[in-house]
């Protein structure tokens, strides 16, 4: 159980206490929003200490890399061990891969002050039953003062531009969607945290409070855009440089992610969402005492978080001034013939995030409730093939539950938590 009453703070807020654990490009935003308020003292936990600079700076760029506005923040404290910054942490957020945030809360959870009334826990993408993994924490470390919460979708396009000192940030969608569990905190941290790192400083980008982490698991964003764009270029490119082993023969030829979306990437897309719509729609029938205010469709998420009117989900891609910069992820290798190629990079977050932490999780509740999922099924077959994986059985497409446990933190589906039950997934 998490802490029962939120700690409210009088208009004149003292210091809060935010530890950033990772060094994810999302961190270099952070750090800089936070620490000018001069509300906040803000420490990192990260395993490379020594490439952080104490200043961190972010500039606000336009797509055509003007600099707009430069903000420059402080590190309290950097360090590589969770006793130096985490004991006195108010707030911790996580910044890095989907797939390592087991992990990361399980190193850090034996220094979680029990004496404070309250610590946030949360992370700034929130893929994938955050909310389990706060709470098998919670079960394994005897911790009953921490809230949960999770970012619906990172509030800012970003990069980094120099590891440990400078990311670029191209601007924050128009709302950003946070889940809170106990429910009734979302007021506190917005007010200590939320606020700060978007709409303080960019004038837009407030935070809506989702019913259910739900909403953000079944919401259509990555964890569907990703792997079809992933398996679409595979289906178009795949063995198509000149020695027939790789994808490319030059890094120019590299399709663009977004802005080289094509008509096979987009169905399967489409596909894919398809599905997801017919686990949501199941997903209300099952919990008709919530209202999944926000857990929609890609084009729907679009709408709300861009206040876009884009009816095709081409013209989504191919419009956004945000997403057009971002190169797909690949790997040169030397073919037997000696020849240097580019491939697909399978060990990047879009393989191990968003299939055992997206698609899988999706299917699985897909199952409880009866819902075929041929799209779905056909795009994790493909990716755990590639990977030399199992998740679901090549016969059937049902998921093979000894594989998928086989190893801790091997995917985020329910039964890793513990959670067999599809009515206790919700927080």
């Amino acid at each position: 159980m998490n802490a029962s009453s939120p700690t409210h703070y009088s208009s004149v807020i003292p210091t809060t206490t935010v530890t950033i654990v990772g060094g994810g490009s999302s961190a270099h935003i952070l750090i800089p929003f936070l620490s000018m308020t001069h509300k906040h003292t803000v420490n990192l936990l990260t395993r490379r200490p020594k490439a952080w600079s104490k200043y961190v700076t972010t500039e606000l760029h336009s797509m055509n890399e003007e600099i707009l506005e430069v903000y420059e923040g402080s590190l309290h404290r950097i360090s590589d061990e969770p006793g130096d910054v985490i004991t006195e942490a108010d707030v911790i957020v996580l910044c890095m891969p989907v797939h390592q945030y087991r992990s990361a809360l399980h190193r850090i959870a034996p220094f979680i002050n029990r004496e404070k009334n309250q610590v946030f826990v949360g992370t700034i993408y929130g893929q994938a039953g955050f909310n389990w993994m706060v709470h098998e924490m919670e079960r394994t470390f005897c911790l009953i003062n921490t809230v949960c919460f999770a970012v619906g979708l990172i509030p800012w396009i970003c990069r980094t531009v120099s590891y440990g000192s400078k990311g670029v940030n191209y601007g924050c969608k128009e709302v950003n969607v946070v889940a809170v569990t106990p429910r009734d905190h979302f007021e506190v941290l917005n007010e200590i945290f939320l606020e700060d790192i978007c709409h303080r400083w960019l004038q837009k980008g407030r935070f809506v409070q989702a019913c259910s982490f739900l909403s953000l698991t079944l919401s259509v964003d990555n964890q569907i855009i990703h792997p079809a764009r992933c398996y679409g270029i595979w289906k178009e490119y795949h063995g198509k440089s000149s020695t027939g082993e790789g994808y490319w023969d030059k890094v120019e030829d590299v399709p663009l992610f977004y802005r080289d979306f094509d008509e096979t990437s987009a169905t399967i897309l489409k596909q894919l969402d398809h599905d997801y719509t017919k686990i949501r729609d199941a997903v209300r029938a099952h919990f008709p005492s919530r209202p999944f205010t926000y857990m929609l469709d890609y084009l729907s998420l679009q709408r709300l978080t861009h206040q876009n009117e884009h009816e095709d989900i081409l013209e989504s891609f191919h419009l956004s001034k945000q997403l057009g910069l971002i190169k797909t992820p690949t790997r040169e290798w030397t073919t037997k013939s000696g020849a240097c190629t580019f491939s697909l990079d399978t060990d990047s977050r879009f393989f191990t995030d968003d299939i055992p932490y997206g698609l899988l999780v999706a299917k699985w509740v897909a199952e409880k409730l009866q819902v075929i999922t041929p799209n779905i099924d056909e795009v994790i077959l493909w990716a755990q093939t590639l990977r030399g994986e199992t998740f679901i059985r090549q016969n059937d497409g049902s998921i093979d539950l000894e594989a998928c446990l086989k190893e801790k933190f091997t995917s985020g589906i329910p039964p890793s938590y513990g959670i067999e039950d599809v009515d206790k997934i919700l927080d």
